[in-house]
């Protein structure tokens, strides 16, 4: 589907050997309707089929959401392959560690406005952002009766 505007139809077989290559576990379910996939292995679709339209921006939302940790890792690493191969990727994620471990820059965003941006690891180090999106249980709490 991610290729229905592409012509060159010897480049869009190989380009759909190339996501089985990327995913394989696609290439074991490719008589398999997408619907019927487990939650990993429909993402996992859903990039094959925008990388089929050889964009140079892919924009990813909520990647993590309801996902097993170790599909997580997976589909984070491919998103670094993905980025390797020229691709930008504009990753919208609620798992701060997990956007901030492929990311070169990010933008914390509160009710729709940016309060923090900056290089991943500029945010990592960031003790707010610490505090306030990372779980770090040694920043200090708010003083008894301050609040």
């Amino acid at each position: 589907m991610g290729a229905y505007k592409r012509g060159d139809k010897s480049a869009i077989a190989a380009d759909l050997d190339r996501m089985y290559g990327i995913f394989p576990r696609l290439a074991d379910r490719r008589r398999q309707l997408a619907g019927s996939m487990s939650g990993g292995e429909q993402q996992m679709c859903a990039m094959a089929r925008a990388l089929m339209a050889r964009p140079r921006l892919m924009m990813v939302d909520e990647m993590s959401l309801g996902l097993a940790p170790v599909v997580v890792d997976l589909l984070l690493e491919t998103m670094t392959q993905i980025r390797g191969q020229g691709v930008t990727v504009l990753l919208v994620e609620q798992d701060v560690h997990a956007a901030l471990s492929i990311a070169d820059r990010g933008y914390v965003m509160e009710t729709g406005e940016i309060v923090r941006e900056g290089t991943a690891r500029a945010l990592e180090a960031d003790p707010e952002v610490q505090r306030a999106y990372l779980g770090d249980v040694a920043a200090p709490a708010p003083a008894a009766g301050s609040g």
